[in-house]
């Protein structure tokens, strides 16, 4: 049975799931009703972070026009344009065993693309998870729900994989930004 999270938490990942090594990143979202007359977009995209908490070259940055990193470790499987339909809408797959010692955390976020431009914002979004998936067994491990608490905001960090030691541990986030993907990428430590 999946662990349910709340903001801020924290639980260990590999020492409570013995032998786990690959697992599915599933984000997932839903839009309210919008009369803007534009598509609503919104893309994952993972940052893969050093000991200092930023992406060493932009090679760390996985989303849909860079679908692999970390050495094959990390693979993002594509952009869902719409958000329709149930379960995940996007899916990053990790092989915990296979990522580079310089890589500390595997940071993923969800953004609204061309949000600025389109009049958008996470206020116009609900049901939006984050979940982890035992990439074998398919079994759900560990669900964050980021409930209605966001409304301004273009870009959310929902969650991270970070080691522990020898161990994977995962943190619920939940930490909004204004400014889109841009502020993202500066935080990380990347120049867009």
């Amino acid at each position: 049975m999946a662990i349910n999270l709340s903001k801020g938490q924290k639980v260990d990942l590999t020492k409570s799931n013995p032998g786990l090594t690959n697992v599915v990143v599933g984000l997932g979202w839903d839009t309210n009703k919008y009369d803007g007359g534009q598509d609503f977009d919104l893309d994952s995209s993972v940052f893969l972070l050093n000991a200092d908490g930023k992406a060493a070259s932009e090679a760390d940055f996985i989303f849909y026009n860079n679908t692999i990193g970390a050495a094959g470790s990390v693979e993002h499987t594509g952009d869902n344009k719409t958000g329709e339909g149930d379960g995940d809408d996007e899916q990053v797959k990790v092989t915990l065993s296979t990522i580079p010692s310089t890589i500390e955390r595997v940071t993923f976020a969800i953004t609204i693309h061309d949000a600025e431009n389109r009049g958008q914002n996470f206020g116009q979004v609900s049901n939006s998870y984050v979940r982890i998936v035992n990439g074998d067994s398919n079994e759900e491990l560990i669900r964050y729900d980021l409930g209605e608490d966001f409304s301004i905001e273009t870009a959310i960090v929902v969650g991270e994989l970070y080691r522990h030691g020898a161990e994977w541990k995962f943190n619920a986030i939940g930490s909004g930004y204004q400014g889109g993907l841009g502020s993202l990428v500066k935080d990380f430590g990347l120049d867009s």
